[in-house]
């Protein structure tokens, strides 16, 4: 495709231009878009450059006639060249840029903000690694340290004003054996949440998720770790983990409604789970609530990653195929709270350009932001676009890893396994998740 140039008296609204300067040197969102208005013009002029790059196909409409070009002088030279200059002064000193400069800082936070949420997920990762080995070495000890932790984290989701959900790395902790039980107690509690679920209920739920599936210690490794479908009989032995785990909670001193959460966690809505093939509302609650949760992580966590759905895919299945299966209520919450476009997924935007959806704040969940690929920005200082503040742009679809170019996908680096983790610990700002 061509790429031709036109001077700044060239350009109209419509033409799709690209800029020759760092992303920090410019006040827009990109560095190339198509132009939507005379500000935009009149900040583009601004800026010092004697010309910019356009691409024809790209364009609603050819450049202006440059009436000037034929006719321009040495002296007409030198008066342009003075004026590119005295552009360029004032350039640096307007405020467009001076809020370019304010938004680079505000991403600067962003990624501080992010790290220190990551290090809060490995410490309550590796908390939940010591509770489970000592779980029945040590129980009292252990019940005790695994009701506290649920209690800070239910203090703080519930009672933070905004809620902003991130997505992990994946080698956060290298604590994987434990992101499971992790995952599924921060999708409940953010269910817990939006249904006002008081806090000592609350608690509750929280010791149920984190304990889901203590029963898999009396299932024999050989058939936890098999790649391939089980057999009838390997199936019906997986089963018996709701079974044990409920047994193991009344033997721990768990509160009746802690082992209920235990041995419900696999009944669905429609009568299709296990062990007792309850339906509808003769399912708990809270063991509703953990069902959608632990559901969702098992699709985009599953033990053969191969078989992983990327989690705009799982959030997709379960509503549009396997919608039965869960409370509908519930469901829809679960959904309106992740949004269309989970943290994790990659996807395409209006622009044509193509990001990674890194946060998603619970009041604005269609409103994520988005790690965008930039070839011309280094990775670690990749661009983080919040939908909030672009009312323009917004996300077309998403992307399977398979559409990506490789180069794409390596910046933008998805992740194999998917982790949430919440930052509750200050109010998110009016403008975006923090």
């Amino acid at each position: 495709m061509d790429e031709l140039t036109v001077t700044m008296d060239q350009l109209r609204v419509g033409l799709y231009v690209e800029l020759d300067l760092k992303w920090f040197e410019h006040p827009f969102a990109f560095s190339h878009f198509k132009i939507k208005s005379e500000d935009q013009i009149s900040t583009l002029r601004s800026l010092g450059l004697p010309s910019v790059r356009y691409k024809p196909e790209l364009s609603d409409v050819a450049p202006q006639e440059d009436a000037q070009a034929a006719t321009a002088s040495g002296k007409d030279a030198a008066d342009s060249a003075a004026a590119v200059a005295a552009a360029a002064a004032a350039a640096a000193a307007s405020p467009a840029l001076q809020a370019k400069r304010a938004m680079l800082e505000r991403m600067q936070l962003r990624r501080a903000d992010a790290e220190r949420v990551e290090r809060a997920f490995t410490h309550t990762a590796r908390a939940i690694r010591e509770i489970e080995k000592h779980l029945f070495s040590r129980p009292e000890e252990s019940v005790k340290q695994a009701t506290g932790l649920v209690t800070q984290i239910t203090d703080a989701i519930l009672c933070a004003p905004e809620l902003a959900i991130h997505v992990m790395g994946d080698t956060a902790g290298n604590e994987e054996l434990y992101f499971h039980s992790l995952n599924v107690t921060m999708l409940s509690m953010m269910i817990a949440r939006e249904v006002n679920l008081p806090p000592e209920v609350a608690n509750l739920l929280g010791l149920g998720a984190l304990l889901h599936d203590i029963g898999r210690k009396n299932i024999p490794d050989k058939i936890l770790s098999k790649p391939e479908p089980y057999t009838t009989a390997e199936q019906n032995l997986y089963e018996m983990h709701a079974q044990y785990g409920a047994e193991m909670a009344q033997r721990l001193q768990c509160m009746p409604a802690v082992a209920a959460v235990i041995h419900d966690h696999h009944e669905l809505f429609d009568g299709s789970g296990y062990p007792r093939k309850l339906k509808g509302e003769g399912i708990g609650v809270l063991a509703r609530i953990v069902a959608i949760a632990n559901y969702y992580d098992e699709l985009c966590n599953p033990f053969n990653l191969a078989h992983a759905l990327t989690p705009h895919e799982a959030l997709s299945m379960m509503f549009a195929k396997h919608r039965a299966k869960f409370d509908p209520r519930l469901l829809q919450m679960f959904i309106r709270c992740l949004g269309v476009y989970p943290p994790g997924t990659v996807v395409q935007l209006s622009n044509g350009m193509t990001g990674m959806v890194a946060t998603v704040n619970t009041a604005r969940p269609m409103k994520p932001m988005v790690v965008v690929y930039d070839k011309d920005v280094p990775r670690l200082e990749a661009i983080m676009v919040d939908l909030d503040l672009e009312p323009e742009l917004n996300i077309v679809k998403a992307l399977r890893p398979g559409m990506v170019p490789p180069e794409v996908y390596v910046y933008l680096s998805p992740r194999k396994r998917v982790s949430y983790y919440f930052d509750a610990s200050k109010p998110a700002p009016q403008t975006a998740a923090a």
